[in-house]
């Protein structure tokens, strides 16, 4: 369990994070979103103990980070974004002294976390030899080296090619099964498929705190359909055959043209209509075939463009 509560950090005359307030359960998966210089890093910071809060707390299972930090962090493994991991070691060694760091059995914890994270090949590599994908596997290894309660990930995916990016997210999977994950991202898919609940934040403030799906509910816009269909000579014409559908609120002409004697269009809905058996009452009535009618909900993106970009502006 992670208590944030009323957490604040100045940089001199600037606030970079402002009355930060949220709790996260044992066994969430919790993407922490936000555009660039937002204080997301700055809060995983304060959490981890890294950096002191202006003002405000952090409690851990309990206990208050101020005061308890060296006991708080044996229960966090931490990945920055860019993993801090010394070039000059081979990845055995540097996980070894890591493990043993840590007072854990190299020989336990090597084997496990080199199949887990999928650097078993390159174990006798030279850190500052590896790609970026394979470094950021080896900083994963690192933070679970301690066998954490709680691991907050920055850009955990960053680097990695389709198929490892995969790996890293079955992973995390199933590590979120037994503890608690912050994932920090910018790959709003990746909070989709992988996060149980958002937190965006902005200029410093938490502007949503919700699981996933409510969230894309709550902030659910007017609908879209994408149509397309035959037959019809331009979008006037097709335009003609649909105008004034009940719940239907405008006609767009898709930029994206198809060609081939086709035309398509965006047609916007009202909130809570359904119009998709009209349209195809009305184009079988004038005989113009649909070859592509398709529906288009907010997705998250929409939802952190909507809460993110006023008050970047505003800042």
């Amino acid at each position: 369990m992670i208590e944030a509560s009323h957490l604040c950090r100045d940089f001199g005359s600037f606030r970079a994070v402002d009355d930060v307030s949220f709790s996260i359960k044992t066994g969430e998966i919790v993407g922490l979103l936000g555009p660039n210089g937002a204080g997301k890093t700055t809060t995983m910071r304060m959490i981890t103990g890294f950096l002191a809060p202006t003002s405000g707390t952090v409690i851990v299972d309990g206990e208050n980070i101020e005061g308890n930090a060296t006991s708080v962090k044996r229960k966090i493994g931490y990945m920055p974004e860019s993993a801090p991991l010394y070039g000059d070691m081979i990845v055995e060694d540097y996980l070894t002294y890591v493990a043993q760091m840590y007072g854990k059995d190299p020989a336990e914890k090597l084997s496990l976390y080199a199949r887990l994270c999928g650097i078993g090949e390159v174990m006798d590599k030279n850190i500052s030899d590896l790609s970026r994908g394979y470094r950021q596997r080896v900083g994963l290894a690192h933070a679970l080296m301690n066998d954490p309660e709680i691991l907050i990930l920055d850009e955990p995916t960053g680097g990695l090619d389709p198929n490892q990016i995969g790996e890293v997210r079955s992973l995390i999977k199933e590590i979120g099964k037994t503890r608690t994950v912050i994932i920090s991202t910018h790959i709003l898919s990746e909070v989709e498929m992988l996060c149980d609940r958002v937190i965006i934040i902005s200029n410093g403030k938490i502007t949503a705190d919700s699981p996933t799906e409510d969230l894309q509910t709550r902030f659910q816009q007017d609908k879209v359909i994408k149509l397309t269909a035959g037959g019809c000579s331009s979008f006037q014409e097709l335009s003609g055959i649909l105008a004034g559908i009940p719940g239907l609120i405008s006609l767009k002409q898709d930029e994206e043209e198809p060609g081939n004697g086709l035309v398509s269009i965006l047609l916007s809905v009202e909130r809570g209509k359904e119009i998709r058996p009209e349209i195809f009452s009305r184009l079988a009535s004038a005989n113009r075939p649909i070859y592509e009618m398709t529906l288009r909900r907010n997705t998250l993106e929409d939802i952190f463009r909507t809460l993110t970009i006023g008050s970047e502006n505003d800042a």
